[in-house]
């Protein structure tokens, strides 16, 4: 019978997983590997807030996850329930949720993680996020709808709450978010008769005495200090309490009228994690060196909803991208290993640099200990993550996307996908 491999979760961590293992033991009749996600793509997550921006093309930071394995079978599909007592994973897919129950021998839990609103007031009703592709186009969608709104007379009493936006968190998600976002209002503003840019009002805030504390306080400080010199407000030491009535409130006791609350503070590992009856830490699972869940053979975790030991600082290794990506490659061995009775191999990697983009064709960059800020650093980040984005053909599409934007305004088109209007609408 054959070996049955299961991944579920297609980031990076799963999705490199099933790469890897695509290129090695997936290849024999004896093993079988099966990789679910509830979409039918990876998303390039670094550029996420380009798309949100107008900077790219929203499809050209997505690749088909069919169109990248060769041996591997993909299910689309959302994880329903996980039955490590019984080795089964109950999962739904389609529109009326039929369920299928699929039987593994080996299970890899990649689910990522999800939003966490901390039951603050008002929040998970009004704020955005940005952790997924849709989030992106929601957030553009409300953006340039706020500017057509606001460029109405009629609007004339609501134009300041409609052009602030709020962005709570200030970490890389949030200030490449603000940051973008500032730059495509201010451009965006020249194409509309009524409004001006010295109406536009952008608010950071962030619970740290300095913003991108990954980076170490120096380009923090140098982040913030470029953010305030375009017109960004930055608050630090400072959190929102809740949001009622178009209101963003913050612990100072401070105010902000506001349409677009923006919340990237917070993360929590994928529900169904907490549910396991495996050992967690904070809702994510705890894994030993080897990326194996102790206690149940066959079962392992990797990435943002994994605990993975770090031997050098006996802390979790950052749930980042790079660490995801080089657990897959790991893991997928260890797997092999496994099954064959050969050597497994610990999970052994340092950070090798952390890089932010602040707008403006600047950025900031730690790579192996050596800091650099604005424009070098800014153009490492482009080439470093070009370098990384999966595809030959979306790497192209991208460098095309970015010369397009130094040539010309942003695009202010909103992706609508209602259906059109019908004859019984309109008689009604």
């Amino acid at each position: 019978m054959k070996k049955r491999i299961l991944i579920l979760g297609g980031g990076f961590g799963g999705l490199y997983t099933a790469l890897e293992l695509d290129k090695t033991i997936a290849k024999r009749d004896d093993i079988e590997v099966t990789i679910v996600n509830r979409e039918n793509f990876i998303l390039f997550t670094p550029m996420l807030h380009e798309v949100a921006a107008s900077d790219i093309d929203l499809t050209h930071i997505v690749n088909p996850i069919r169109k990248m394995l060769r041996r591997v079978n993909f299910f689309h599909a959302e994880v329903e329930a996980i039955d490590l007592h019984s080795k089964i994973v109950r999962v739904a897919h389609s529109e009326n949720r039929h369920v299928h129950d699929l039987p593994y021998d080996y299970l890899v839990i990649a689910l990522g993680c999800t939003t966490n609103f901390f039951h603050l007031p008002g929040l998970e009703e009004t704020a955005f996020t940005m952790k997924s592709l849709g989030d992106a186009i929601r957030v553009r969608n409300h953006i340039i709808d706020g500017l057509e709104a606001a460029d109405f007379e009629c609007a004339a009493g609501d134009r300041d709450q409609l052009l602030t936006v709020v962005v709570a968190g200030g970490g890389f998600s949030g200030v490449e978010t603000i940051a973008g976002i500032n730059d495509f209002l201010r451009d965006a503003t020249r194409l509309y008769s009524h409004l001006s840019e010295d109406r536009i009002r952008l608010v950071l805030v962030h619970p740290g005495a300095f913003i991108l504390p990954e980076l170490g306080e120096s380009l923090g400080r140098y982040t913030q200090k470029r953010l305030v010199e375009r017109g960004v407000e930055v608050r630090v030491n400072t959190r929102v309490t809740a949001v009622r009535d178009g209101v963003v409130e913050l612990n100072d006791g401070a105010q902000i009228p506001t349409r677009t609350l923006i919340w990237t503070a917070g993360t929590a590992a994928h529900p169904l994690c907490a549910d396991l009856p495996c050992a967690t830490d904070k809702g994510r699972v705890k894994v030993n060196e080897f990326l194996e869940v102790e206690g149940w053979p066959g079962v392992y975790s990797l990435g943002d909803c994994a605990n993975v030991p770090d031997p050098a600082t006996g802390k979790p290794y950052p749930p980042t991208a790079q660490h995801a990506i080089r657990q897959g490659k790991v893991l997928a061995g260890n797997i092999a290993a496994a099954i064959d009775g050969s050597e497994k191999h610990p999970f052994r990697f340092k950070t090798l640099g952390l890089l932010a983009a602040i707008g403006r064709r600047v950025g900031v960059a730690n790579i192996l200990g050596i800091k650099f800020s604005g424009v070098i650093a800014w153009f490492l980040w482009r080439t470093i993550y070009l370098m990384k984005l999966p595809g030959f053909e979306k790497k192209v599409r991208v460098a095309i996307d970015w010369t397009l934007d130094v040539l010309f305004t942003k695009d202010i088109v909103q992706f609508q996908t209602g259906r059109s209007s019908t004859m019984n609408e309109h008689e009604k």
